[in-house]
């Protein structure tokens, strides 16, 4: 084969064997640093020779040949004969591909001129070596095709593939897959070309011989239903774009809002648009269509589209203008539009049209009109493909951008305004309605709807509504701010909670049974009780805070409307008690009794862990009797020894008779000498011990629950926010399901049930009324600041909960009745 491409060329006497057509890789011909030895990577057209990139370098380093024009080598390359490329060539300006180099003359030449220079005398013998036949034969026949044909085969490949299907899903996982199936360069730069019409108008047929020759690379049926079924993109390797084929409008589909809607997702990556009308008139569809689609576009994708590019880092901007639309108009028996008005353009008459229904476009860049007139089949698309080619040299608003930042632009734009559109929804008198694009939860107290895009919660933005909210005694959605702070300039929500967050929780648990709930200010303190006195407590909006309210959003915390914790705090402190008794095999009645006494008692009290025997008759105690304390002495003494009461106001007990023992109340007329010191210590003490006696009753319910399962009580003590446990299977995180040897434990920030692996933190959850470190979840652990303040218009203050009834849950334990008319009630 060689030798008749070559006739005359002695291959055996003049080549080596690597020289004889089989060309396993261009090499270097400079021999300049590598010895030859090197894979060229670059052509000088200048020094006429391939170079590797030792040599490239250092030949170029020197100051005459450093602005040499160079290209680097592709797959396949064959260099031009250098006789033709110089002055001096026997047909100046028509370079030939060259078929051997002169190793000896270090020239590459083309058969023409390896017959002229070496057929005769010494050069004949020149070692030569043959580029690859084949290759060379190809690259000449496309030398000699026209312009046409050589565009119809670089579009022989050409395949489309499912982009985005009919429910708005990705069809290509990543960015290498999207370019993969384009079949295009990575950092090949790239504009984005889509077609919209009415089902039927030919669309893909018009793609098709616009910019593939006629070959049917997006498919075309004559039945009815429609051939095209979502997205669909290929890549024209001439124009070097991304044609995007769509589904037609006016078509009878199932989930049409949703396809509605990914038509303009489609419109916001392109750079042009042709809208494809068969008409003989244009209709008010397309205006309107337009119209809408432009609004939508500078509603609500401009700004994702910004965002985009700043999340991304990408440096070409994707929302600098809309695209450019061409409306390609093909007609039969009319003609085309402005024919009749010669004096104005048809882009003119466009703009009224468009005025006169009280459309706008202003998003596009550019609209264009491009009519055709078809006499007799088939149309010509000549005059569509001209018009293009000029809007496509145009980078003056859109220029082109690698084929990974169009995938990330639609895949955005894809994650943002994606989800089921109401059916409610769906009628409307816009293309492009709100609701296509915006959050579509609504408040449950005003039924206002959120503001916000869709899927905004992603990002952890909450929901927004345009309008105030009402109150509804359902979801009680007030929230309280402290009025002092609130004059001082500082807008602070205060809720009110069993405990100050100075308390510890048994003690600030007695405070509550004694005096009532609490409102405390992260700024002021503990400014409310709502039994600070015997009678005229006054409303705390009256007094000390503010009201502001709220809306309601499904599914979230919003106001975290109840944090009644009171009983389930009890619960917490019973189960660790529980689990103390059981280690140490006693009676749990007593132990609970012996346990909440110490840590409530007087400072002078000797501690029930002490008390082994009767300070007076020395009468062991055993597991379940009975230790009493002289509120005169402190001592420990039984029933007997201790059954006498008098009024002991020295220790701060005041006139009414308390217990004392034998020996204390014989000497009731002497007075106690206490210093003014151990008052003080004894007086704070004391309060908790009167708090104590007066929530005997309560205590009495709760040390009986040991005895029983906790679950019977679980219901009555759970906050509301918690998730109820017959509803928890499964482990919230890792999804683990719950058995008899894996335990549930809520969070105490979000209220969902964990195991103990995914719920071993401690952190303090004040905006649950948890002040002291509790348990909470590994995600609730993650996040920074205050836990659920995720009111949008408190999101940057110090946010708790809304409860006036904040002892209903307490009562649900402590539900007996009885006249008490000693104490006045």
């Amino acid at each position: 084969m060689v030798g008749a491409f070559l006739p005359g060329l002695n291959m055996s006497a003049q080549a080596s064997p690597a020289e004889k057509g089989l060309n396993p890789g261009l090499l270097c011909q400079e021999s300049y640093t590598c010895s030859g030895t090197d894979e060229a990577v670059f052509e000088c057209d200048e020094c006429c020779s391939l170079q590797c990139l030792r040599c490239e370098e250092e030949l170029h380093r020197q100051e005459r040949l450093r602005n040499h024009e160079r290209i680097r080598l592709k797959a396949g390359h064959v260099p031009y004969c250098d006789p033709c490329k110089g002055p001096s060539g026997h047909s100046p300006g028509m370079k030939q591909r060259a078929v051997v180099r002169c190793q000896t003359c270090k020239i590459n030449l083309c058969l023409e001129c390896q017959k002229r220079t070496h057929s005769g005398g010494n050069k004949r013998r020149h070692p030569v070596t043959v580029y690859h036949v084949a290759k060379v034969q190809e690259l000449l026949e496309e030398e000699g095709m026209d312009e046409d044909t050589k565009r119809k085969k670089m579009t022989e490949k050409v395949v489309s593939f499912l982009l985005v299907d009919e429910n708005e899903e990705i069809q290509v996982t990543n960015e290498e897959d999207f370019i993969r199936k384009l079949d295009c360069k990575p950092d090949q730069h790239l504009k984005v070309v889509s077609i919209f019409g009415n089902t039927g108008d030919g669309k893909s047929h018009t793609l098709n011989h616009t910019f593939f020759y006629g070959r049917e690379v997006f498919k075309t049926s004559p039945a009815q239903e429609s051939c095209t079924v979502g997205v669909w993109a290929a890549y024209d390797p001439v124009h070097k774009v991304a044609v995007i084929d769509t589904e037609g409008l006016l078509g009878a589909t199932v989930n049409l809002s949703q396809r509605t809607r990914l038509l303009l997702k489609v419109l916001a990556i392109s750079d042009l648009v042709i809208y494809r009308t068969h008409a003989d008139r244009l209709h008010n569809d397309l205006f309107k269509f337009l119209g809408d689609a432009s609004e939508a576009y500078l509603k609500h994708f401009t700004k994702e589209l910004k965002a985009t590019t700043a999340r991304c880092g990408l440096d070409v901007p994707l929302s600098t203008l809309g695209p450019a639309v061409i409306i390609f108009h093909e007609t039969v028996h009319t003609q085309l539009l402005g024919s009749d008005h010669p004096s104005e353009v048809p882009e003119k008459l466009i703009q009224d049209r468009f005025r006169k229904l009280g459309r706008f476009p202003e998003a596009f860049s550019s609209i264009h009109y491009k009519g055709t007139r078809t006499y007799n089949p088939p149309t010509d698309f000549s005059g569509l493909r001209r018009a293009l080619e000029q809007q496509l040299e145009n980078n003056t608003t859109r220029s082109p951008r690698h084929p990974g930042v169009i995938f990330k632009a639609l895949k955005a734009l894809s994650d943002r305004f994606s989800g089921e559109i109401p059916d409610d929804q769906m009628a409307h008198s816009s293309f492009f309605p709100d609701e296509y694009f915006t959050c579509s939860v609504l408040c449950l107290s005003c039924g206002a709807g959120c503001k916000n895009s869709m899927n905004h919660g992603k990002e952890g933005v909450p929901h927004e509504a345009n309008s105030r909210c009402r109150y509804s005694h359902q979801y009680d959605n007030r929230v309280f701010t402290c009025k002092a702070c609130y004059e001082r300039g500082n807008e602070v929500s205060v809720v009110p909670k069993t405990a100050a967050s100075t308390d510890s929780p048994w003690m600030g648990l007695a405070k509550y049974a004694w005096s009532g709930y609490v409102i405390e200010c992260p700024n002021c303190g503990v400014v409310y009780r709502s039994r600070q006195y015997w009678f005229g407590n006054q409303d705390p909006v009256d007094t000390v805070v503010r009201t502001e309210i709220v809306h309601v959003w499904p599914g979230t915390d919003g106001f975290l409307k109840d944090n009644n914790n009171a009983a389930q705090r009890l619960l917490d402190g019973m189960n660790f008690m529980a689990q103390s008794v059981s280690e140490l095999s006693l009676g749990p009645t007593k132990a609970v009794t012996s346990w909440l006494t110490d840590q409530i008692a007087p400072a002078y009290w000797r501690p029930n862990s002490q008390i082994l025997s009767c300070n007076k008759c020395a009468t062991s105690f055993k597991d379940n009797d009975t230790k009493h304390h002289c509120r005169a002495c402190g001592e420990g003494f039984c029933d007997s020894c201790s059954s006498k009461t008098r009024p002991v106001p020295e220790r701060g007990w005041g006139p009414a008779p308390v217990r004392v023992c034998d020996n204390c109340y014989e000497a009731r007329n002497s007075q106690l000498d206490v210093t003014e010191a151990q008052a003080d210590d004894e007086g704070g003490t004391l309060i908790a011990r009167k708090v104590g006696e007066a929530v005997q009753n309560t205590l009495g319910a709760v040390v009986t629950a040991i005895d029983i399962p906790l679950g019977l009580v679980k219901d009555a003590a759970r906050p509301a926010y918690w998730v109820p446990d017959h509803e928890i299977l499964h482990c919230h995180n890792c999804r683990k399901e719950f058995s008899v040897k894996l335990s549930k434990h809520h969070c105490r920030a979000c209220g969902q049930g964990f195991c103990d692996e995914c719920s071993h933190d401690r952190r303090a959850v004040p905006s649950r009324g948890w002040d002291h470190p509790v348990r909470v979840c590994f995600n609730c652990n993650k996040k920074a600041g205050g836990l659920y303040c995720q009111s949008p218009k408190l999101k940057n203050k110090t946010h708790m909960i809304i409860s006036i009834d904040a002892e209903k849950t307490f009562d649900k334990i402590s539900h007996d009745r009885r006249a008490v008319p000693s104490r006045a009630w």
